[in-house]
């Protein structure tokens, strides 16, 4: 069974020449899931080979633009394309005012329906089901609300049979936040988790004042967790040595990667 994520975009707020906003596509046995949907992530899916109609669902951790402003391009270009299966966008309740603005002005003759689904939930709840998954969404302490979201893997009656000591697999997306208690409570025990880190230890008063976590704070998290792996990005325009804060990373949770723009990762 198929289940790899592919990081489209590893910037913060300001996209560099070789990093753009956040962006990552979740494939789970051949159904795809966008998470965030930062400036150029339609042009990312092309690089990545990703068809713009067979997104099953997105979801948007919060509505800060490097999070958010790929989206009306991306619905257009579906409705270009010739979807016609509804989507499914899960986002803060905010965001509904903007897709509103979106259909009035560019979506009245797209051929799709889009389900928006407000995100309300004060722990870890379930809002999504499909047939090779089931998704989570849990709030995150930022500056706004936003949300994390955990995707579990369904292991089907054939495939259990057919393979009885498969394990599921899970991958839990930790966007913009700042460190609190109950956070690695919602990701325990995932196979992958990513987590932004945004900033270099030595920048922890800087990350605290922005809502944001350090090197150290993500890897700390993972641990705490139990994670089996653990993925970084939301780098700082600041950061031009990703190795450094890799390896500050490291000193806590070892199986940590720093990912680039159009990382594949499989689990």
């Amino acid at each position: 069974m198929i289940f790899s994520v592919t990081t489209m975009g590893t910037a913060s707020a300001m996209p560099i020449s070789d990093r753009n906003p956040s962006a990552q596509m979740l494939n789970a046995n051949g159904r795809l899931f966008l998470i965030d949907c930062g400036e150029g992530t339609q042009k990312q899916m092309r690089k990545c080979h990703f068809s713009f109609v067979k997104v099953e669902a997105i979801f948007i951790s919060h509505i800060h633009g490097d999070h958010l402003f790929g989206l009306f391009g991306l619905l257009n270009s579906m409705a270009m394309y010739g979807r016609s299966a509804a989507l499914d966008i899960y986002g803060p309740q905010a965001l509904g005012g903007v897709l509103n603005f979106y259909k009035s002005y560019f979506g009245t003759e797209d051929a799709f329906d889009i389900n928006f689904h407000p995100l309300t939930s004060r722990s870890l709840e379930q809002v999504h089901t499909s047939k090779c998954l089931t998704v989570s969404a849990f709030p995150l302490h930022h500056k706004i609300d936003c949300y994390g979201f955990r995707f579990d893997e369904t292991v089907t009656g054939r495939h259990a049979l057919e393979n009885p000591s498969y394990k599921a697999k899970s991958y839990a997306y930790c966007s913009d936040t700042a460190p609190f208690d109950e956070l690695p409570s919602y990701v325990k025990g995932v196979t992958c988790m990513y987590h932004e880190a945004t900033y270099m230890n030595e920048m922890e008063e800087k990350a605290a004042a922005r809502f944001h976590s350090t090197a150290a704070q993500a890897a700390r998290c993972a641990l705490q967790a139990g994670a089996g792996r653990l993925i970084v990005g939301h780098y700082s325009s600041r950061i031009s040595d990703v190795g450094a804060l890799l390896a500050e990373c490291r000193e806590i949770f070892p199986g940590t990667e720093a990912a680039s723009d159009c990382d594949v990762f499989e689990f």
